[in-house]
């Protein structure tokens, strides 16, 4: 059986909602618990949810989160996995930054201990994966993705291909489904 990355795409209706996340970033956290009741409340069969993973460098752990994200997709049960891996992280964000993004606690961590931490809270085994060829493959496919489109922060929300500035994490689940149209 061939190894490869799932997308992380859930339904299959005609129109296209994209975000962009990082999930040790506050406002991604708080929109990422959105998608599901998104999806569910416009329809699988109306709506194509599709997450986009996008390392942010004042995050400063996060490329090692976002690898380990990645990690989850590869295999058997990769989507899951990794939306199990995205709320773990989303859920203890403050675990994984930086105080001020330069000091604290986690400027004596290691990429080790952070991939360590993933794992334990999501019960996933990670560390094989992360060091696939596939992992790297992905991630950069995801940033060439993320450049070409124009997005600089996140979360960014896309519909049918645009971004869509009208979309705010802030926003209700209703809110956003009225923007869909």
């Amino acid at each position: 059986m061939a190894v490869s990355i799932s997308p992380l795409v859930w339904g299959q209706g005609p129109k296209l909602f994209e975000i962009f996340i990082e999930p040790t970033c506050p406002f991604c956290a708080r929109a990422l618990l959105k998608l599901m009741p998104l999806l569910e409340t416009v329809g699988p069969d109306q709506m194509t949810l599709q997450v986009h993973l996008y390392s942010q460098p004042w995050h400063l752990w996060s490329p090692v989160v976002i690898r380990a994200v990645t990690a989850a997709q590869l295999g058997t049960g990769g989507r899951e996995q990794a939306w199990k891996a995205l709320l773990a992280i989303g859920a203890h964000r403050t675990e994984f930054v930086m105080e001020e993004h330069c000091s604290g606690p986690n400027m004596n961590e290691t990429p080790a201990g952070i991939l360590g931490r993933i794992e334990k809270l999501a019960g996933l085994e990670l560390a094989e994966a992360f060091r696939s060829l596939l992992v790297t493959q992905e991630i950069k496919r995801q940033a060439r993705y993320g450049r070409q489109n124009g997005i600089h922060v996140t979360p960014t929300f896309m519909v049918n291909g645009l971004i869509d500035d009208r979309f705010s994490s802030g926003q209700s689940v209703e809110e956003w489904k009225e923007l869909l149209g």
